[in-house]
């Protein structure tokens, strides 16, 4: 039978190594200066220190199955976000939060992409169930998985948000037509998921850019 100071000491030793495997939008026990700084409030456009959609180009699949390219997100407004299926609870609060929001903003023009950040474990199937959980739009509403370490990419560099295995944050962050981080919000917290809201509308009611002018003499509905 194990000592009083053995039994110490493997509590000491392995339950912070649970929590630091396990973690649900927890810092890591150790500190990572490598992990950016969670984006916080709005971000004021700005064509050179923004990030920007273009500069982590990535090929993730979906929930059904298929192919989802960073490309298709050009021309829309849309919020990124981090989880995984088998978080304990806070992922699941962070996904009804991103559902109301998807209804009370019913624009064909806005969209969300969830990446996964177990993706061992969350195969295109298993994000299938998960998203019906939330009675997800396919259209809408992406739940992508894929190579871990292009994830991470993702997730750090556009999305500004800590993220590794099992360990992310919590925020939402909102990208405009242009594919510039415009802010980004907590979203456990009413206070923010509203301020959060608030944003997607202010950038889905910028002007969209008008067509490129028609050289002269072409005539309308040219092709080149």
């Amino acid at each position: 039978m194990a000592s009083p100071s053995t039994l110490r000491w493997f509590a000491a030793s392995v339950v912070p190594l649970v929590f630091a495997v396990v973690g649900c939008g927890r810092p890591a026990p150790v500190v990572n200066e490598s992990r950016p700084a969670p984006v916080v409030g709005k971000v004021e456009a700005d064509e050179e220190s923004a990030p920007n959609l273009a500069d982590v180009p990535f090929a993730l699949t979906d929930q059904s199955g298929q192919e989802f390219r960073s490309e298709s997100l050009q021309g829309k407004v849309w919020m990124g976000a981090i989880f995984f299926a088998n978080c304990p609870g806070p992922c699941f609060r962070e996904n009804q939060a991103i559902a109301e929001i998807l209804r009370e903003i019913d624009d064909p023009g806005f969209m969300v992409v969830s990446l996964t950040c177990d993706p061992v474990n969350d195969t295109p199937e298993a994000l299938a169930k998960y998203a019906a959980r939330f009675e997800a739009d396919p259209a809408r509403w992406k739940f992508l998985t894929g190579e871990l370490t292009l994830i991470e990419q993702v997730g750090q560099k556009m999305f500004r948000l800590p993220v590794e295995l099992g360990v992310h944050s919590e925020r939402g962050v909102v990208f405009d037509r242009k594919g510039r981080l415009r802010g980004g919000y907590h979203l456990l917290e009413p206070d923010r998921i509203a301020l959060l809201k608030k944003l997607i509308l202010e950038v889905l009611a910028e002007p969209i850019d008008p067509p490129a002018a028609l050289r002269p003499g072409e005539p309308q509905g040219a092709t080149p």
